[in-house]
């Protein structure tokens, strides 16, 4: 994989980055357009071995891919980057406190051996937007920061996480009255409903399950189905999805429902966010961040492991398995 492509994968919400809009650009010799907003100019340029430390956005004129706005910062070393397309390019020429906006065509990118992902079209204009608020002269200094940093972050995802687990139990509560559904709350937060059963063979953590499903949000929009075609967002095969009971697989609140099911038995999950694709669903996707999931489905098959256990891949269908892998 080339550099190109894995800047883009791990440097992909306006963040307000005064350089992110209005004209004023200039190229570097690959072609690259840059332009720089500085704070500061009585800081010194970046060196190389410098490690910054930086906020970011990437997006196109629609749509905003990623950001770490309000988290983890990222630390990114300079290096020497000849002209080679290479936001890295423009590394050499920051400051701690400037602004940059950083653009990219897709035609250029794709030339030179990236591979972008469905949602950025060849017309677009990729725009990558950094604010570097400090630079360290040793990777030592900035691991001492990174560390302080990531005790912070830890400590705003657990409060974060309450919250939302708060919210989602609301939400889901109210779409069940609503809809006057029958249903029962396992230890973890899903709820499940069982509205056809077999009694057939019960399923134990390890078994591996097969299932047909849809999938929808509390507004009835279906993201993905292994029984009808019509509800999937990304076409594919209407095969029974197969993961592991009680330990992975599929996503979290899948895993932990299933156990209440058996081989046979029809019902419903509404699956809390925090359970699901939490607030980092798949870019581009139907999924919404923080996005309560309800899943109908039926129990086709259950399968004893075996004596050596084979490993479950995480990959899944597009609305069920590991958010990701989507």
């Amino acid at each position: 994989m080339k550099k190109t492509t894995i800047l883009l994968s791990s440097l992909v919400v306006a963040l307000g980055f005064a350089a992110c809009s209005g004209g004023g650009f200039k190229k570097t010799k690959s072609g690259l357009l840059y332009k720089i907003e500085s704070s500061d100019k009585s800081q010194p340029t970046v060196k190389r071995g410098n490690i910054m430390k930086l906020f970011y956005v990437q997006k196109t004129a629609d749509t905003t891919f990623s950001t770490n706005q309000g988290q983890m910062p990222m630390y990114a070393p300079v290096d020497s980057v000849g002209p080679d397309y290479n936001p890295a390019e423009v590394f050499p020429l920051l400051r701690k406190g400037d602004s940059v906006t950083i653009v990219m065509l897709p035609d250029t990118l794709i030339k030179k051996g990236a591979q972008l992902p469905a949602y950025i079209k060849r017309k677009d204009k990729i725009m990558l937007c950094l604010k570097i608020v400090d630079v360290f002269s040793s990777d030592s200094l900035a691991s001492v920061d990174r560390e302080a940093e990531f005790k912070k972050e830890e400590t705003r995802m657990k409060a974060a996480a309450e919250v939302q687990k708060v919210k989602d139990l609301e939400g889901l509560e109210a779409y069940i009255k609503k809809n006057n559904i029958n249903a029962t709350k396992t230890a973890g937060g899903v709820f499940y409903e069982i509205t056809s059963t077999q009694n057939g063979q019960a399923i134990d953590t390890g078994d591996q399950v097969s299932i047909k499903y849809s999938g929808y949000n509390t507004d009835g929009k279906y993201f993905d189905s292994n029984m009808d075609s019509t509800k999937q967002f990304q076409p594919h095969p209407l095969d029974p999805f197969t993961f592991e009971a009680g330990r992975g697989g599929a996503i979290p609140g899948m895993v932990e429902a299933i156990l209440h099911f058996k081989k046979g038995d029809k019902g419903r999950m509404l699956i809390p966010s925090t359970l699901g694709y939490g607030a980092n669903p798949r870019p581009g996707g139907p999924i919404k961040a923080n996005e309560n999931l309800i899943f109908d489905i039926e129990v086709v098959d259950v399968k004893k492991p075996s004596a050596a256990p084979a490993v479950v891949a995480p990959a899944a269908p597009h609305g069920a398995g590991d958010g990701h892998k989507h």
